[in-house]
């Protein structure tokens, strides 16, 4: 029996407050090319990434270049805090310059999935110069109030399946009125992805105290809106990617970054909300002209 090995090298570094934080290292770090950082949603890992990071690192984005996809404290491989007080996007962004730093990564082009753009949009004020480009995955300086409500109504608080095919149809239900563009297949790897098999059940890929945070927010007051931190990233090209039935990134928001910033391109994806699973030939093959356009061969 052939032992397929996996396509990317687990590296682990230290937060500056003791925390082990995982980083997935893909493709070759001294290829000359511009490296890709990508950043996961609140509650998901570094696993979101493998397709799209597989592909860039064979040379989808022009030619190979090293891809990198990170771990949050208390998410996959990485430490859970003690204090879920520290599941903080400051907190967290100081652990990712922390990370980049260990890995010897100066300049990216940052992929960011909903919080994962969060954190690139931040990055602007706190390390401008680190970004080559932004791929933002359907998120924007405005987060729609219903898509918030609905988050905080399953992080953390999840029923454990019995099975993988118990959490499809988990998902089924109550995703897919947003993605009902994915096939049987995708619903088990995004099943696969946000459990695993632990201590002879499955469990959720990170601490579920992720939910407490989200209890602070009160949906009903508008939430404050992030123009300035995307303002911040006027100086890079944008890709702007949204889910068609997303309900925490609307079409006018998108509008409005394309407006006003002098090179953010668009993007849609057909059959999916929040946040585009990153699966399918044609958004990864959008993300690739991107990146080749950024960084050309």
């Amino acid at each position: 029996m052939t032992i397929q090995q996996p396509a990317f090298e687990s590296r682990f570094f230290a937060s500056s407050d003791g925390l082990k934080l995982h980083m997935r290292d893909y493709g070759p770090r001294a290829s000359g090319a511009v490296p890709v950082v990508c950043l996961a949603g609140l509650s998901r890992t570094s696993g979101d990434f493998d397709a799209v990071a597989q592909a860039l690192s064979n040379g989808a984005g022009g030619k190979p270049r090293r891809v990198v996809a990170l771990d949050y404290r208390g998410r996959g491989l990485s430490d859970y805090d003690k204090s879920w007080t520290n599941y903080d996007i400051r907190v967290e962004n100081n652990d990712i310059l922390t990370v980049l730093s260990g890995a010897g990564i100066a300049e990216a082009i940052f992929l960011g999935t909903s919080r994962g753009g969060l954190h690139t949009m931040l990055l602007s004020a706190t390390r401008p110069a680190a970004i080559k480009a932004a791929i933002l995955n359907d998120i924007g300086p405005v987060i729609e109030q219903k898509g918030i409500a609905r988050i905080r109504g399953y992080v953390g608080k999840l029923p454990k399946p019995r099975s993988i095919s118990d959490a499809v149809d988990m998902f089924k239900t109550m995703m897919s009125a947003q993605f009902n563009g994915l096939c049987d297949e995708d619903w088990e790897t995004y099943a696969r992805l946000t459990f695993e098999d632990k201590d002879g059940g499955l469990t959720p890929r990170y601490d579920t105290a992720l939910g407490k945070t989200l209890d602070l927010i009160d949906v009903e007051a508008p939430l404050p809106t992030l123009w300035p931190q995307f303002d911040g990233l006027r100086h890079v090209p944008v890709l702007a990617i949204r889910g068609e039935n997303s309900d925490l990134f609307s079409a006018t928001t998108l509008d409005e970054m394309a407006r006003r910033h002098p090179d953010c391109e668009t993007c849609t994806v057909p059959g999916q909300g929040h946040a585009p699973l990153l699966l399918d030939e044609a958004s990864i093959a959008r993300i690739g002209a991107f990146v080749a356009k950024v960084d050309p061969a």
